[in-house]
């Protein structure tokens, strides 16, 4: 299975847009401040599953903060981060990785591409898709019980 992540789209459907013309992903997940572009990727890719948490920017009260997925028997949480402060540090996430028993948790926020392996649990940070000067997102594979992520840069 290969998932292509977003995060802080800010506007730039764009730039997704392009990012999944060139991946051609199974599955999407979009880690807020974007909500409304998400919408419409999944409006133009509806055959795409899709899957999103809502950011600081996205005044959804309404919507959890955070989602845990099963896919393939890997336990995947997302959210944007804000809410872990992840401003501050990568603490609050790992905390709630292990909390959930999450093998991978992906957050976005920061705009700074990041991943790193806490305990068992891989945190990933796909960046800005929406930033102009330096996009990027993230491709998570799970491949016979095995999850690999790689951060890549659109242009």
């Amino acid at each position: 299975m290969k998932i292509l992540v977003f995060s802080d789209s800010h506007g730039n459907v764009e730039h997704m847009v392009t990012a999944l013309e060139r991946e051609r992903p199974e599955r999407i997940f979009h880690l807020g401040d974007g909500w409304r572009d998400a919408e419409h990727l999944r409006d133009m890719f509806p055959d795409i599953p899709l899957e999103q948490v809502p950011g600081n920017c996205d005044l959804r009260p309404e919507e959890p903060p955070m989602k845990l997925l099963e896919l393939e028997g890997k336990r995947i949480l997302l959210c944007h981060g804000h809410t872990c402060r992840v401003k501050e540090g990568l603490m609050d996430v790992g905390y709630a990785a292990r909390e959930h028993k999450a093998d991978l948790l992906c957050f976005g926020h920061t705009h700074v591409p990041t991943q790193e392996w806490v305990g068992e649990s891989l945190l990933l940070n796909p960046g800005s898709i929406g930033y102009w000067g330096r996009p990027t997102y993230a491709v998570v594979r799970i491949e016979r019980g095995r999850l690999t992520a790689d951060l890549r840069r659109l242009i």
